[in-house]
């Protein structure tokens, strides 16, 4: 049987993995090879993530005071981003309009 036992990354306590991963992504940030999630798959790897923690047992269960505190902590950290509301901006004047351009009269 091979041995199991934990060694290098694995051995580090979790707080060293993640500064560690940090590091990584921001480089790949930096250098321009870091992958850029779409909307659709982070929801998804969070409702995946979501059921794997629901299935062990250590998913948190928000109170409905924590899930607003939560929703208005990130509209007000998505509102911060000028660059990324331009773009709801336009996305929701492409639905309102069929995605047609308007024509000026």
């Amino acid at each position: 049987m091979a041995d199991t036992s934990k060694r290098g990354f694995a051995s580090m306590d979790a707080d060293k993995q993640r500064e560690i991963a940090s590091k990584g992504g921001h480089a790949a940030h930096e250098k321009g090879t870091a992958h850029e999630f779409t909307s659709e798959e982070a929801r998804e790897a969070g409702h995946k993530g979501g059921q794997v923690a629901h299935q062990k047992g250590t998913a948190h269960e928000f109170t409905p005071e924590e899930a607003r505190e939560a929703g208005r902590k990130g509209g007000e950290a998505v509102s911060q981003d000028k660059e990324h509301m331009s773009e709801i901006g336009r996305e929701g004047g492409k639905s309102s309009h069929g995605g047609k351009k308007q024509s000026k009269q």
